[in-house]
């Protein structure tokens, strides 16, 4: 149970460092996640079904992703309209989109290939775990890759002063369509993975899955204070990880899983408030004392 909570873990990641390039980088939340990543499952299962490699179908569940933020970046910041209320408008539309591709609420990979097949001698949930850390590492590196380039500096210039970096010449608006065009396409491959390893797609599936990334994202902040940038993106990993072992905790603890979205949300909002009860409690202070 342990190893699969990892690759769980490992799976999610991917979506919490989605995430992290909106929310935390441009300092806005994105609600379009709800509908990218049901998105990039539906797409990604249709396309297997219809026979292309699983490898193909995730490049195209992507695409379709990133063709979802960029409708959200338009309406942002084309259309002025508020960047949640954007994000809603297009997880709405998604909606049907998904019902439109997969021409059903929900669709089986029963019998279909997966990208976890070429690793079946593994043993259980290990096929799981090193595609999760292929895939992890894969997008840790073009992230960071892109960070250190002109354009991805302007990028986040554009979410520590927007003002500033206007003022630069950087055209600010560009690099929110950009990033929510990486952070969406970033979730629907997300969204494809678990599909995969869950062996089906459903249109509902992205309710609460923001809740999951957001989780994976402050555990990481909690447990690793002042780290550079890809030490970052990988206490992300490592608190995607952390927080399917309190998942995993909580079932064996014998808690009924109808309820696992209450204790998702409320072990994000105990996450959340840790920073206030540490200044409450005076503990940073005690700690100084204590070093």
């Amino acid at each position: 149970m342990v190893i699969s909570a990892i690759a769980q873990g490992l799976l999610w990641a991917v979506l919490g460092i989605g995430i992290f390039t909106t929310y935390r980088i441009l300092n806005f939340p994105d609600l379009t996640v709800e509908g990218s990543f049901p998105l990039g499952a539906a797409v990604a299962v249709t396309a297997i079904v219809n026979g292309l490699p699983p490898v193909l179908a995730m490049v195209l569940a992507v695409l379709a992703g990133m063709s979802a933020g960029l409708v959200t970046g338009l309406l942002y910041t084309k259309g002025k309209v508020p960047v949640i209320l954007a994000g809603i408008l297009v997880m709405t539309a998604l909606h049907s989109v998904m019902l439109y591709v997969m021409q059903r609420p929900n669709l089986s990979l029963l019998n279909h290939p997966r990208i976890f097949n070429g690793l079946a001698f593994l043993p259980n949930y290990f096929d799981a775990v090193v595609v999760g850390l292929v895939v992890v590492s894969l997008v840790i590196g073009l992230l960071l890759f892109f960070f250190y380039t002109s354009l991805g500096q302007a990028y986040i210039a554009t979410g520590d002063n927007e003002a500033m970096a206007r003022s630069f010449g950087i055209q600010t608006d560009r690099m929110k369509i950009i990033g929510l065009v990486f952070s969406n396409g970033i979730i629907a491959l997300a969204g494809s993975l678990i599909a995969q390893n869950n062996g089906y797609a459903d249109v509902n599936g992205g309710t609460g899955v923001i809740v999951i990334g957001l989780a994976s994202l402050i555990i990481g902040e909690v447990a690793f204070k002042d780290v550079t940038l890809g030490e970052r993106l990988i206490s992300i990993v490592i608190g995607s990880i952390l927080y399917q072992l309190l998942l995993l905790g909580v079932i064996r603890l014998g808690f009924d899983t109808t309820y696992i979205r209450l204790f998702s949300a409320s072990i994000l909002a105990v996450c959340l408030m840790i920073p206030q009860i540490r200044q409450v409690l005076k503990l940073d202070t005690l700690i100084r004392k204590e070093g």
